[in-house]
């Protein structure tokens, strides 16, 4: 088991991965650095190997296939994530470090949006995408999470071998965060600079088909995590509609004591009922999801132990 480990998922990022990598080492001397190559087409692991990093491959496309193979072969004390595209300091590492080993965090994140990317990042939408994924996740999961789409983060052993990786592509980011908030764990803000892409460096994030990504991905997870809330808006919507067919019917019938509306009544019965059926939906999957929370702690106390023996050894 390494002390600290440094991961970077890369594809295509020979412009920019030899400083990532010493620049990790200046920051982190300690540190063993793995640079996970994603079918690159250029010359990154070539660049990477010469640099000193563990290189290995992910053959299956997209970012998430790489973090799923990261977390599954690397065991240590504490995960440091970045990108290999050169836009994240490694100045403000050991501090996020410090966090996880002395302070108990299970995923620091790095937080861009407090300090300089409005002004580096030259993508207005990219803009308006984080702010709207940032709200959308604190308000309905109920957290103070500044950053929820950085790709510089701290985690502690504890999370990576609990976090179920789903996701395919960028919207691991989002997976990440509302997993650690909704099983409680520790998460802490760290304020770090960002500098856009150097010049001849492209992203590979496709603003609107990742964007749509993102937005299923919070969707999905509200279903999953938070089954009640994800329900009862469907309950309450299908009896707004039931309500408002209805009234007309009920109104006619109390002024002529007739109902000549009988295939609209009946389609109101069948959403009403509908909507009784979405509600105990609801109540049953917050059943199984209290359950599921309760195995996940059994488990956390299991890893620790694990974790403390690995190291001893």
């Amino acid at each position: 088991m390494d002390k600290i480990a440094v991961l970077i998922p890369c594809y295509n990022e020979e412009k920019t991965i030899a400083k990532v990598i010493r620049d990790a080492k200046a920051a982190l001397p300690e540190a063993t650095i793995y640079v996970y190559n994603n079918n690159s087409k250029d010359r990154t692991a070539e660049i990477a190997e010469a640099e000193g990093a563990v290189v290995r491959n992910e053959y299956m496309q997209g970012k998430g296939n790489v973090i799923r193979r990261m977390f599954r072969e690397i065991d240590a004390l504490v995960y440091v994530m970045v990108d290999g595209d050169d836009t994240y300091p490694m100045d403000s590492a050991p501090a996020m470090v410090d966090l996880v080993l002395n302070h108990n965090s299970d995923m620091v994140v790095g937080d861009r949006l407090s300090s300089t990317y409005y002004q580096e990042n030259k993508r207005p939408f990219h803009n308006f995408g984080n702010n709207l994924v940032r709200g959308s996740i604190n308000r309905l999961f109920g957290c103070n999470v500044r950053d929820i789409m950085t790709g510089f983060r701290a985690f502690s052993y504890e999370f990576v071998k609990t976090f179920p990786v789903l996701s395919k592509g960028f919207e691991i980011e989002t997976e990440m965060t509302i997993h650690a908030v909704y099983n409680n764990m520790q998460i802490d803000n760290v304020v770090i600079d960002y500098r856009d892409r150097p010049e001849g460096s492209e992203s590979k994030l496709n603003t609107y088909a990742d964007g749509f990504k993102v937005l299923r991905t919070i969707a999905r997870l509200y279903r999953d995590y938070k089954p009640f809330g994800f329900f009862s808006f469907f309950a309450l919507l299908l009896a707004i509609v039931a309500v408002v067919f209805f009234v007309p019917i009920l109104t006619e019938y109390w002024q002529t004591h007739l109902v000549p509306k009988i295939p609209t009544l009946i389609v109101c019965c069948f959403i009403m009922l509908a909507a009784v059926q979405s509600f105990f939906a609801g109540v049953i999957l917050s059943t199984l999801a209290i359950n599921n929370r309760r195995e996940f702690e059994m488990q956390l106390n299991m890893l620790q132990r694990h974790k403390e023996t690995d190291y001893n050894k």
